[in-house]
């Protein structure tokens, strides 16, 4: 096939996928200057938006082609953005030697776990995953009751699961990694049942609606090549003996043998966190964020986005990503921006309040929101104990459950409120979404005054860049707590840590952050299993 770059369509060609398809083999033909007979198939390879210049907004795309006479055209377009399409495809691990005598075990069902679980069973290794919380079903049907009633299961929630906490979110698979990993997790979890499209365009999503059925659908794959999947089943323990993982723990009751444990945990589980450290396992501190979520109506966004061109049937929701580098050496950003979303609920222990932003495969909610993020480094814990992160986290988390009435309900502000240091009152023109209640509160009684003052300043900044970002009817919920983990588990090289056989990886771990970097770095410590063991089936 040849790689055709650079090829522009605006958005009046893209209303729906026979126009957009119709109009792209047009413009295929006019660039390699050939006939309907020479082209005999295309498919899009990358798909981005430039709205550089909102009364002419285009798509951008690179297309692979399979023509007559590829050579030819290569000689006669190779200056003009045509090339050989690359190899992309997952290059299959050489499998070791080594005999396991018992099956891998997969701690946590998140996307490190997921597509370790998937890469191992395929592979004949028939791996057992134990996931602490439920199917995604059950745990959907937990969620909405805790909105709804404010009644928490701390072993079943936003943060654990079938799917990890990615699974409540907007699916977003973007990532600034470069690993060909990325492409076969994408054509994966279209295999489950996502959209095509993920897999070409810029900023790939799925949403939470989809991602749901998605991860059952990976499930049962994995279960289908010989893996086993136990919910309900906390690993509270690990046995070690000279060194040397020799047993796993079950929920304080049940022991199995296990030599090779890939733990992928999520940057919530932190009771195993503690019990990792009394067992001796390296833990070192980790830089993470803390801040907010902010909510605007999404029509703002989309204005300020793409102009007099906002609601055009061939844009979608406006999303937006921002950073600023404050004088006082603190950065803020804004992360996880969900056009057309929720703000949720996502407390995960009893009496602290955690909230996290959600879209639907749509994204056509009435509100946009994001977190407004402070970078935070390991000096302001005030401590060098490994696990100090997590007392940090909870210290803002218990306070914001206090200031929000000890209900799960958040303390919000207005954002006009928030920069003239005002109690907000009464709601503007913003209907806020998070669930299971909200409580007007300063949130300078939650966070630190450094994260205060950082946000302050970024939110003048930012709305340079978006026109609105600073309405002040906008809606700021606290506390956003988990944005990463603030631990990470050492490994040396072969992903392995100071206890042999025991693998951490993941965002829990420390090693990534979002759903494709997660994925990829389970798929990369399967690997890792995989060139030391020799299969088992």
């Amino acid at each position: 096939m040849i790689r055709i770059s650079n090829i522009k369509l605006g958005i009046n060609k893209v209303v729906d996928r026979d126009a957009e398809r119709q109009a792209l083999q047009n413009a295929i033909l006019s660039k390699i200057q050939t006939n309907n007979k020479e082209l005999i198939d295309f498919k899009i390879f990358k798909k981005s938006i430039d709205a550089r210049k909102k009364d002419a907004i285009v798509y951008i795309y690179t297309i692979d082609a399979t023509v007559q006479h590829e050579n030819n055209m290569l000689k006669r377009h190779g200056k003009n953005g045509v090339t050989l399409t690359p190899n992309l495809s997952y290059r299959d691990v050489r499998p070791g030697t080594e005999h396991l005598v018992e099956k891998p075990i997969i701690i946590g069902m998140g996307p490190a776990g997921l597509f370790a679980g998937l890469l191992l069973a395929k592979n004949g290794y028939a791996p057992i995953i134990l996931e602490r919380g439920d199917d995604v079903d059950t745990r959907a049907a937990k969620i909405d009751a805790f909105w709804k009633t404010g009644v928490l299961d701390t072993k079943s929630n936003m943060q654990f699961g079938e799917g990890g906490a990615g699974t409540f979110s907007d699916g977003k698979l973007t990532t600034l990694i470069n690993d060909n990993r990325c492409r076969s997790i994408l054509e994966a979890f279209i295999e489950a049942g996502a959209p095509e499209e993920i897999l070409y365009l810029s900023k790939p999503h799925i949403g939470t609606d989809l991602l749901r059925e998605t991860v059952k659908n990976i499930r049962k794959q994995i279960i289908s090549y010989g893996g086993e999947v136990r919910f309900q089943a906390e690993v509270t323990d690990f046995i070690i003996k000279d060194g040397k993982l020799e047993t796993l723990v079950i929920n304080d009751q049940e022991e199995i043998p296990c030599k090779v444990a890939l733990l992928g945990i999520g940057h919530s589980a932190r009771n195993t966190y503690e019990t990792l450290h009394l067992r001796g396992i390296g833990l070192t501190q980790k830089p993470f964020s803390i801040g907010v979520r902010i909510e605007h109506p999404q029509k703002i966004i989309d204005q300020a986005q793409y102009g007099v061109s906002a609601g055009h049937p061939g844009l979608g929701a406006g999303d937006y990503k921002l950073a600023y580098h404050s004088p006082n050496k603190r950065s803020a950003y804004t992360f996880c921006m969900c056009p057309g979303g929720y703000v949720v609920a996502a407390a995960s222990e009893e009496k602290g309040v955690v909230t996290n932003g959600m879209s639907k495969h749509k994204r056509n909610g009435e509100n946009a929101n994001s977190a407004l993020l402070v970078a935070i480094q390991p000096s302001d814990f005030g401590s060098e104990h490994p696990l100090a992160g997590v007392e940090f986290q909870r210290k803002w988390e218990r306070l914001a459950y206090t200031l929000g009435g000890e209900d799960y309900s958040a303390p919000v502000q207005l954002v006009g409120d928030f920069l003239t240091d005002q109690p907000s009152t009464t709601w503007g023109s913003v209907k806020p979404t998070y669930q299971p209640g909200l409580t007007f509160a300063p949130l300078k009684e939650c966070l630190p005054d450094y994260v205060i003052e950082t946000m302050k300043e970024a939110i003048g900044h930012f709305d340079t860049k978006i026109k609105g970002f600073a309405m002040p009817d906008s809606v700021m919920t606290g506390v956003e707590t988990r944005s990463s983990s603030p631990v990470r588990i050492n490994r040396n090289e072969n992903n392995v840590s100071n206890i042999i056989g025991l693998y951490p990886m993941g965002e829990g771990a420390g090693y990534a952050g979002g759903i494709m970097s997660s994925a990829v770095d389970g798929m990369k410590t399967a690997e890792k299993v995989m060139k030391q063991y020799a299969p088992l089936q």
